[in-house]
């Protein structure tokens, strides 16, 4: 299905490398273009960003951060030279009211009659200091859009909650991987030797790498999982002196691409993110791994399910333990939740499937009966 010369533009924060591949599929449905307006990180974010799109074309903003931690803020310096220049039929935005820029395009373009989709996590309960003005800035916020794509259920329902209509949120599950062009790796029933144990992802602090590395040493009496943590960043130094003290199996392998990352996951027997983020998720299940989760911000709820795998209390060393210890002593049943990861991703929740989504949202917001207007 193509677009009938749209021309689409999206507005993001950072362009981070992963979501390039999204972007494109997405450009190559548009007759009309997709222009991505995109800005910096801050430099102690440490996201690797894109510089480049090979179909859907760049605009570099200049991202102004205001203030840092739970009051950063921030404002993109040239949407407006953007939006005149582009002229989008539809926009879709990044729904979060921390960038405060996003409602001024959101007016821009219902003045000339444009729809205006915003694209987020969800909308979680505010608590603490002034929680009832927080509530009522956000209802506000999210009135500007006409229709709403979230990751998961979980996101869709805290719209709903805010009032937003149930009929104009749609539900895209967060996917950086096409379906898999591979047939699904054929693994031994039981372990050959040492069952292995992947983490892929950035180095950092709040992946929790750390509580795997002290669980894998409290299961080596009884499993001696081999430990491959893939990836850097500024919180290796400090993993690797703990793994020193109290489990040195563990393998710093260091950033891997391409072909040598997927033999790795070839390789293991399990996928463990005791952290936050983890897009390497969706990639892992691609290859037949089970995969233990832990629970953040509700994305990962569509990925990770009984069939296969679990979703780990974050923060909860002995959850992480039992969960370890439980899946390496059955290592059938850890190869049937692996083939049930590698169906989900091939059926369900893919780089395709998520453009599909933005496409029925659009087709949806362009039509005259769902009009702004129409929403009361």
């Amino acid at each position: 299905m193509r677009y009938a010369s749209i021309r689409l533009g999206l507005q993001q924060r950072v362009l981070p490398s992963y979501r390039a591949p999204f972007f494109d599929t997405l450009a190559a449905r548009c007759d009309g273009g997709l222009s991505v307006f995109a800005g910096k990180p801050r430099p102690d974010e440490m996201i690797e960003s894109g510089k480049t799109l090979e179909v859907a074309q760049l605009w570099p903003a200049r991202n102004l951060h205001l203030f840092k931690g739970q009051f950063y803020l921030c404002w993109q310096i040239g949407w407006r030279r953007w939006l005149t220049a582009w002229q989008p039929d539809a926009l879709i935005l990044e729904a979060n009211p921390r960038y405060l820029h996003v409602p001024w395009m959101s007016r821009w373009m219902h003045r000339r009659g444009r729809p205006v989709i915003g694209w987020g996590l969800g909308a979680p309960p505010a608590a603490g200091m002034f929680s009832k003005w927080r509530e009522r800035s956000r209802r506000s916020f999210l009135a500007g859009f006409d229709v709403l794509i979230t990751y998961s259920r979980q996101g869709a329902d805290e719209y709903r909650r805010m009032g937003f209509p149930q009929e104009r949120i749609f539900v895209a599950p967060n996917a950086v991987s096409p379906r898999p062009g591979w047939k699904l790796p054929e693994r031994p029933p039981g372990f050959t030797g040492r069952p292995v144990i992947l983490f892929v992802g950035r180095l950092q602090a709040r992946k929790r790498v750390d509580l795997l590395i002290r669980a894998c040493a409290a299961l080596q009496n009884k499993f001696s999982p081999i430990l491959w943590i893939v990836g850097g960043g500024p919180a290796q130094p400090e993993l690797e002196a703990l793994a020193k003290q109290v489990y040195p199996q563990a393998q710093f392998l260091g950033p891997r691409y391409g072909a040598d990352l997927a033999a790795l996951f070839k390789q293991a027997d399990l996928f463990v993110l005791p952290g936050t983020g983890g897009l390497a998720v969706q990639e892992a299940m691609a290859y037949g791994l089970p995969v233990a989760v832990a629970e953040a911000d509700g994305t990962q709820s569509e990925l990770v399910r009984s069939e296969n795998g679990w979703m780990l209390p974050p923060g909860d060393l002995n959850a992480l333990i039992a969960v370890l210890a439980q899946a390496l002593s059955d290592p059938a049943r850890l190869r049937q939740m692996g083939r049930c990861s590698y169906q989900i991703v091939a059926d369900e929740i893919n780089l395709e499937h998520m453009v599909e989504v933005f496409q029925s949202a659009l087709n949806f917001a362009r039509r005259p009966e769902n009009a702004r207007a129409s929403c009361g």
